[in-house]
């Protein structure tokens, strides 16, 4: 759908002649723009709630940027994952209000103001070794507009810890748990609460890890019930869906 389109599409709905209802549905599947390499989602935000995000991981920086160009003139926030520098500098030249979150490698412009959140989004790790996965999902909620707060190192080996932490847990409209290793610590946290626990494995931990199968495998076979598991090292996936579940409760 090209502008000519839209301004006949606006024209019939103030008419009358279209619904808005009608409208929308018929904007829910257009446009998208072919830029050879990749055709980008405009209107993902609002079929889906989020704009289209982009992955970082095997483009090339004059891709990421290219990408990126269109999309602020969209009138789009960007979140861009697994990002390096380089990257990020480039994403600079072109927007300055462009930050930079090293822990999560995850490049963030903010181009409309959101309202906060009442509801909280909660991201626990089990180890500081957990904390890039964990900042991914902490900056994607966050990004998309959810309050987030974060503890780290809390894990299993001193249950005391995540013990400590009981007021925070049940302020939380959902919950998001990193962990590596035996990936236990969802579960504890499962058997807490009665909201919504998102468990996220992590490549971290030694050779029997199987580079995050361990966890992976003890998150789903939890016996504490309500917890949702992602892929290994998916904490944009946890945010993302943190966020959406978190959404549900505002009015």
């Amino acid at each position: 759908m090209n502008s000519s389109d839209l301004a006949r599409l606006l024209e019939s709905v103030q008419s009358g002649k279209t619904s808005v209802k009608a409208a929308l549905d018929r904007l829910k599947h257009l446009p998208f723009e072919d830029v050879v390499y990749a055709h980008i989602d405009h209107h993902r935000s609002l079929r889906h709630g989020a704009p289209e995000v982009i992955y970082c991981e095997g483009k090339t920086t004059a891709q990421i940027t290219g990408i990126v160009k269109r999309m602020l003139k969209a009138d789009s926030d960007i979140l861009a994952t697994r990002a390096n520098v380089k990257v990020f500098q480039a994403v600079k030249k072109l927007d300055k209000r462009a930050v930079w979150h090293e822990a999560s490698r995850a490049i963030v412009i903010t181009q409309k103001a959101k309202k906060p959140t009442t509801g909280i989004v909660l991201v626990l790790t089990a180890g500081t070794s957990d904390i890039p996965v964990a900042e991914e999902a902490a900056v994607t909620a966050a990004t998309l507009g959810s309050t987030v707060r974060t503890v780290y190192d809390v894990g299993v080996a001193g249950i005391h810890r995540i013990l400590s932490k009981r007021q925070m847990l049940d302020e939380a409209r959902v919950i998001v748990v990193v962990a590596g290793m035996d990936g236990a610590l969802p579960s504890v946290v499962g058997g807490l609460v009665d909201k919504p626990v998102i468990a996220v494995p992590t490549s971290v931990g030694y050779g029997a890890g199987f580079q995050g199968l361990a966890p992976l495998l003890t998150m789903l076979n939890s016996c504490a019930s309500g917890v949702a598991v992602m892929n290994i090292d998916n904490g944009f996936g946890a945010g993302m869906l943190a966020h959406k579940i978190n959404m549900l409760g505002e009015t």
